[in-house]
């Protein structure tokens, strides 16, 4: 679909003499049309990255004229701190990345020059900390106060958009504990992670693979424990991954303790470094293969003697005969958790599943329930077996669908092939792609022709045409002709691998609903083993039937384990990102995915969103005696040494028609109006309005129906015609809109564009609000707005031009197209620049959460009705067990099931 309008803030009369407006330069970058200026003082470069805001002609020290006082929003030494993050800029510019040789201050962001705060002593020490999960500003005004009396902290700031803490300390390590404490006290689920770079004296952050990791509950006890650490900031365990991520000033330092702590709580997990080959990914499996080879036998082994003593018991066998078949059976089964029970008790772990369910079982024995114990045992075992077996296919089936990266690929050395390991490709490398094969690395094609499908990392199902010159990212599927690619980027650096390090990375992002259920694990158990020994005793005292509220505390115990709470909410956030990069949506994380499940209103940018981004000749009108073909031969004979993409659509236009282009004779570039140029038809003005009043030439009114930047054409100073040029919108942009109105969605466009332009790419779309007619500053001024009325925000740019915006947000999301750029900004990454990856990311959060908080209703549910069942005598421990490894399995079974939804 295609609609007219006029893609620019500037009106046809109004501009800032460039004959384009300052939203080409904010959104594109464009140099003025054929190397002209604007006539502000400022060249392009500095329209994208500055506000004009300063009295006309005052210089503020940045080296810009501005224009107005009231709009300049902050100060130059601020922008000097946002410019410093922006790419292309301006000449003058006196940043670290220009001016090398410029000293900064790592407090507050400034250079010395410009630097306004107390600067820190030479003995205090300054690094910048993420405040994770900070929701409140108001609460970040609490906090810097706050730290700033602590004792040893010289400089505090909170900064609320960027979540960014800049401290300078005598001794971080020392007050960091204490910064934590008064985060946490205002709002509770904030964490203080220092900010990964290459900051002095940063800390760093590795991460670690726990093998043999088997419990939920007791890597969250891990993680607790871990994060304790003198010396350790950060510490986070992801179970679906069994991957421990530690943040501390040397973490390698911290191993022995780590590894003590871990063997301590499950004695078989074994710390080992993460290994990124990819060969190493195979090792795992095999191990988890023998180990499950050898707890199926067991199992077998442990039926037939239960049922050996089921039979046994019915034929009317005394228990002198059956009693040493089930004790056989029990140490068969039960063996191994009673000896983790024995090593765990010196070590503290009293409330972990290995004691309860010896205590339980081993009290049946005691009341002669011989049967129930060795069979609630066996139940048990072989729930826990297949809650094993679960997680496992659905940690792998997500790890295999992000995990494109190539073990082996075909270099090419003179006229052979050699297969070498992809880790040992180097940039400059060539390698052969085959037909049928996945790209292995990022590279650009030197020889051949065929066509990518993209689908394996963008989620677009529409394959497109390569030849030499075009890029080629990592994943994709060459479907049809061999290629020759050059190496662009080694394997750590590849799309493939980038993509897998975003899904890990974003498991270990834990949602609030995560850290909830961790938290209430830690209270759930002991209440619950409390609970069964009042049951046990008060009951017993008054009725005197010990046997019966004996049994009914073992079945108390037997369900006390939070495993079922603790492994499937994770696993269910877990999946939703998996989905999502499935489908060429990257979720940052476990918060960011719950963030956008709460979103009530999804504000888009116009320019690369909501409009392809290109410009297309949508009209030509002649009010003369040339007709449409001459002027369009006439104007790209003017226009064909530009590189303005309106420049380039007029070109194009006259090449899809075949017309031949004629070099002018003489060629003038006026600054702000337009080219005059010598023709054979005589001498042809083209450009802007303002062209043809320097050189009087007469026009009547025009009304053109449409929107779009028109661009006038006059021969010997008579006009002859005009062009109009558009953007174009994306075809999916109404039915991706339609399914945010019908999710209960309110949708709305920022951009700086004119009102009447914006208007008509909102009645074409269907978009709700549109606020138009808006610098940089502007937006997060109207986005405020927005968030105060419906609430919670989303806003989708391109992740480059928008980043105030996009941090500004509750959910930032970048249309990337796969650039590196976009992937490091927002929460949330389009890896396709289809508008309808926003209605199906919102779905999949949305689906996610819900599937949480199914788990946590269900098992909380069938808890308490089997625990009421048990006081009014009606559940035995049978059905404990059930409520324990059974309720675990089919909530695995219930997170994983949104990984095969369409």
């Amino acid at each position: 679909m295609r609609i007219d309008f006029f893609p620019f803030e500037h009106s046809h009369e109004d501009g800032c003499g460039c004959g384009h407006s300052h939203e080409e330069h904010i959104h594109h970058g464009h140099s003025h049309e054929h190397g002209g200026e604007c006539g502000c003082g400022h060249g392009h470069e500095e329209h994208g990255e500055h506000d004009h805001g300063h009295p006309q002609g005052e210089i503020c020290g940045c080296g810009h004229d501005h224009a107005g006082a009231d709009e300049h929003t902050r100060s130059c030494t601020h922008m000097e701190v946002e410019h410093r993050r922006t790419p292309g800029h301006p000449e003058g510019c006196s940043c670290e990345q220009c001016n090398p040789h410029v000293e900064y201050c790592d407090v507050c962001g400034k250079s010395l020059a410009n630097c306004t705060c107390e600067m820190p002593d030479q003995d205090m020490e300054k690094r910048v900390y993420i405040l994770e999960d900070l929701g409140c500003a108001n609460c970040a005004a609490k906090m810097e106060k706050k730290i700033k009396e602590l004792p040893g902290v010289k400089y505090a700031t909170i900064t609320y958009a960027t979540k960014q803490l800049r401290l300078s300390a005598q001794d971080h390590q020392a007050v960091l504990p204490r910064i934590q404490e008064i985060c946490t006290s205002i709002e509770s689920g904030v964490r203080v992670v220092p900010r990964s770079g290459p900051l002095p004296g940063a800390f760093k952050t590795k991460t670690y693979i726990l093998e043999n990791l088997g419990c939920a509950n007791c890597a969250a006890k891990m993680e607790k424990r871990i994060s304790e650490l003198e010396g350790v900031t950060d510490a986070t365990i992801t179970f679906a991954t069994k991957q421990l991520r530690v943040t501390a000033k040397s973490p390698d330092r911290c191993l022995p303790e780590i590894r003590k702590i871990c063997t301590s709580i499950e004695s078989e997990v074994v710390v080992k470094e993460k290994d990124t080959s990819p060969r190493s990914q195979d090792i795992l499996p095999v191990e988890s293969a023998k180990t499950s080879s050898r707890e199926f036998w067991t199992l077998i082994l442990g039926v037939i003697l239960f049922v050996t003593g089921e039979v046994l018991e019915h034929m009317g066998y005394a228990g002198s005969v059956t009693l040493p078949v089930y004790v056989v059976g029990y140490i068969i089964l039960g063996g191994k958790v009673l000896l983790t029970a024995l090593q765990n008790i010196p070590k503290g772990q009293v409330f972990d599943e290995n004691f309860l369910m010896s205590i339980a079982t081993l009290g049946a024995f005691a009341i002669r329930e011989y049967p129930e114990a060795v069979g609630v045992m066996l139940f048990y075992r072989v729930g826990e077996y297949f809650e094993h077996r679960a997680v496992e296919k659905s940690r792998g089936q997500i790890m295999d669908a992000v995990d494109m990266r190539p073990e082996v690929v075909n270099l090419l050395i003179g006229d052979g092939v050699q297969v070498i390991g992809a880790e040992e490709a180097q940039v400059g490398d060539i390698l052969l792609v085959r037909p049928g094969d996945r790209i292995p690395l990022d590279g650009v094609v030197i020889d051949g022709e065929s066509r990518i499908d993209t689908s394996p990392v963008t989620g677009e199902p529409v394959p497109f045409k390569a030849g030499v010159g075009d890029e080629v990212i990592s994943g994709c599927v060459n479907t049809s002709g061999q290629l020759k690619i050059r190496v662009e980027k080694v394997l750590g650096e590849s799309m493939v691998t980038r993509i897998l390090d975003s899904v890990e990375n974003a498991a270990a992002s834990k949602p609030k609903i995560d850290r909830f259920i961790t938290r209430f694990a830690r209270i759930y158990t002991p209440c619950v083993v409390f609970l069964a020994l009042g049951t046990a005793v008060i009951p017993s005292l008054v009725s005197g039937d010990w046997g019966y509220w004996i049994y009914t505390a073992l079945t108390f115990l037997v369900m006390s384990c939070p495993c079922a709470l603790v492994l499937s909410v994770p696993l269910a956030f877990f999946s939703g990102i998996g989905a999502g990069s499935r489908k060429g949506i990257l979720f940052k994380g476990g918060v960011s995915l719950e963030a956008m499940s709460h979103i009530n209103t999804v504000i888009m940018d116009k320019t690369g969103t909501i409009t392809q981004g290109d410009f297309v000749l949508q009209k030509i009108v002649s009010v003369g005696d040339h007709p449409a073909d001459e002027l369009l031969q006439m104007a790209a004979s003017c226009e064909q040494i530009s590189t303005h993409p309106i420049a380039g659509s007029i070109v194009a236009a006259a090449r899809e028609k075949g017309l031949s282009l004629e070099d002018p004779r003489s060629l003038e570039e006026i600054a702000g109006h337009g080219i005059r140029a010598v023709l054979e038809k005589g001498q042809v003005l083209c450009g802007n309005r303002k062209l043809m009043d320097r050189y009087h030439v007469e026009m009547e009114p025009l009304e053109t129906g449409a929107f779009g930047a028109e661009v006038f054409l006059a021969v010997d100073g008579i006009f002859a015609g005009y062009f109009l040029i558009s953007d174009t919108v994306k075809e999916d942009a109404e039915p991706a809109v339609n399914r945010l109105k019908a999710m209960g969605i309110t949708t709305a466009m920022l951009t700086g564009d004119s009102l009447d332009s914006a208007q008509a790419v909102a009645d074409v779309t269907g978009i709700d609000e549109v606020h138009a007619k808006l610098l940089p500053q502007d937006k997060m001024t109207e986005l405020t707005k927005i968030r105060d009325r419906h609430g919670s925000v989303m806003f989708v740019g391109d992740g480059i031009n928008d980043a105030p915006v996009l941090a500004g947000a509750d959910v930032g999301a970048a249309m990337g197209s796969g650039a590196d750029t976009a992937i490091e900004a927002a929460d949330v990454v389009f890896m396709t620049s289809s508008m309808g990856a926003i209605p199906r990311s919102i779905h999949i959060a949305r689906s996610a959460s819900k599937i949480a908080w199914q788990n946590v209703v269900f098992a909380l549910m069938v808890k308490i009705l089997v625990m009421l069942l048990g006081l009014f005598g009606y559940a035995n421990m049978w059905l404990a067990v059930f409520a324990d490894t059974g309720v675990a399995m089919l909530c695995v079974l219930n997170s994983i099931r949104i990984l095969y939804r369409r």
